[in-house]
């Protein structure tokens, strides 16, 4: 790294405490690779220690810029160690979503002290974690949605339902019934509806897995006929490019059948990848759907948990506008919290998505509610 000091001027204040929380910036990331690294193994291991070595670089940097004003040891920001303790928390996939937000949030770019190299390492850093953490947002993206979606949709649904009937006037026992006859209620139209969703799809993605016994009837076509071009052509292959690999498969057929004789079994396995490729694609595309019963669950669950929230207060025997209240910011709570885990997964700024979260929600709520003012006053 190419460096241009100015060690006659003494640093201001403001620079010090600059310098400093990059610093502890800085040691943290490189800590937070190297925990990382050693739950890794191979190439990722690798590269995730590459990383923490960079971050050390980084780290002298500072260190000759503060001199004696590194001491004593700086600790990273209020924020940045309770991001970083939930992150090791929920898992990898959040450290990694968390280190991802970290690099793209550097202020390297508009730091004259800093130089154009460091902020470049910066800016590759975050491509670096985004590609490493990219494969477990790929695993978790369906199961997180259904978890999101499942409890929000408790959490929306249910308070609206309470809200409605605390306008219409209802008593507290009948708010409590109302409310867990909306979360039974609830919860289980959730979990027939994501078993009948994730069998259907697996159904539809079983009729496409090609037939198993399809590549026998091989060696009994036609060569002048060519039918297997006509499935290279269902595949998407243009008419040149469909004779030409048939007539690949057919001289390819032709040698293994001359070598292995009666051999049928060889044969089959000579062959077997013209049709093996998309079977096994399409097999395991139908594995990441998932089976029925476990989304039944956990959509189940998911929504039982959103709906109890907002009848915690009516459990616990509050009434009237403090339980309701009670149950608005437990529930504002929740909203606000899922909606900062979407964004700090996606490796973007929480507080937006947590905000947006707690508008809708209440959006919907708030609707209810009056609705069920109007209600009370018609009827009166």
């Amino acid at each position: 790294m190419t460096e241009s000091l100015n060690t006659a001027a003494e640093p201001t204040r403001a620079q010090i405490r600059r310098w400093r929380r990059y610093l502890a910036e800085e040691r943290m990331e490189a800590r937070t690779y190297r925990a990382l690294a050693e739950q890794r193994t191979g190439e990722e291991r690798q590269v995730l220690l590459g990383l923490a070595e960079a971050e050390g670089r980084h780290e002298e940097y500072w260190l000759s810029l503060l001199g004696e004003h590194a001491l004593p040891a700086p600790h990273p920001p209020l924020r940045t160690r309770i991001s970083a303790m939930l992150a090791y928390m929920f898992g990898t996939i959040f450290v990694l979503a968390m280190a991802q937000r970290t690099e793209q949030r550097s202020s390297y770019d508009d730091d004259d002290d800093a130089p154009a190299q460091m902020a470049a390492d910066e800016r590759i850093h975050g491509e670096v974690v985004r590609s490493l953490a990219e494969r477990s947002r790929q695993t978790l993206a369906g199961t997180f949605r259904a978890a999101v979606f499942g409890v929000n949709d408790g959490l929306v649904s249910n308070l609206a339902l309470i809200l409605g009937v605390v306008g219409a006037g209802m008593s507290t026992s009948n708010i409590l019934t109302t409310g867990i006859a909306g979360l039974l209620a609830g919860a289980l139209s959730m979990a027939a509806g994501e078993w009948v969703s994730v069998r259907s799809q697996r159904e539809l993605l079983d009729a496409s897995i090609p037939d198993p016994e399809a590549d026998r009837s091989l060696p009994s076509l036609d060569v002048d006929a060519n039918e297997l071009a006509l499935l290279f052509r269902a595949r998407g292959e243009d008419a040149e490019h469909a004779d030409a690999h048939a007539a690949e498969v057919f001289r390819q057929l032709a040698e293994a059948e001359g070598r292995v004789g009666e051999d049928a079994e060889d044969t089959y396995a000579m062959r077997r990848p013209i049709f093996a490729s998309q079977n096994e694609q399409n097999a395991g595309a139908s594995e990441e759907v998932g089976t029925p019963i476990r989304a039944a669950a956990s959509s189940f669950i998911c929504f039982a948990t959103g709906a109890l929230l907002p009848l915690i207060p009516y459990i616990l025997g509050l009434n009237g506008m403090v339980a309701a209240g009670v149950a608005v910011g437990l529930v504002g709570f929740a909203l606000m919290f899922t909606g900062g885990i979407v964004g700090v997964l996606s490796g973007r700024p929480p507080a937006p998505r947590a905000l947006r979260q707690l508008l809708i929600g209440f959006g919907a709520a708030g609707a209810t509610f009056a609705l069920g003012l109007l209600f009370e006053t018609s009827v009166a």
